[in-house]
């Protein structure tokens, strides 16, 4: 018998894929669970139209990561902090820091979590890069300056 799948389901397959398994697993489990539904021609009319608005809304949102990373290329930032006379920071620089300074420069808001410092840390005066993960396809570099107040 051949099902479509609701849910993830280990050794089988993932969200809408459609397997074959055997009738009792299908009628005793999978269905009663709501785990997968039988895969007849409306439901498959049904999966390949919500493959459709689900692949378009994916490259919607791939098209306005793309977008945003052509705005930001070559975006070197200026971040200022407090600091000490040996080039010590207090405190240091993190992703919220970031994302404020590319507000203010580019007027784009950019989720914190998606911005990864490619250093450990960052607690010294100098020239660094952070990536920023955009869309699962969609990742760049961006530079920045972390000087004195």
């Amino acid at each position: 018998m051949e099902v479509i799948l609701k849910q993830d389901i280990n050794n089988l397959g993932y969200t809408n894929d459609i397997v074959s398994v055997k009738d009792g697993y299908a009628r005793n489990y999978l269905i009663p669970n709501r785990l997968a539904i039988i895969a007849n021609p409306t439901n498959r009319k049904v999966l390949e139209e919500l493959k459709k608005q689900q692949s378009f809304k994916e490259e919607k949102v791939k098209n306005e990561a793309l977008a945003i990373s052509k705005a930001l290329e070559g975006l070197q930032l200026k971040i200022a902090v407090k600091a000490g006379t040996s080039g010590k920071i207090f405190g240091s620089v993190n992703s919220v820091m970031i994302a404020n300074a590319i507000k203010e420069a580019k007027n784009i808001e950019i989720d914190r979590k998606r911005i990864h410092i490619n250093e450990d840390a960052v607690k010294e005066l100098g020239n660094y890069n952070a990536s920023i993960k955009l869309h699962k396809e969609v990742q760049f570099d961006v530079a920045f300056e972390v000087f004195a107040e």
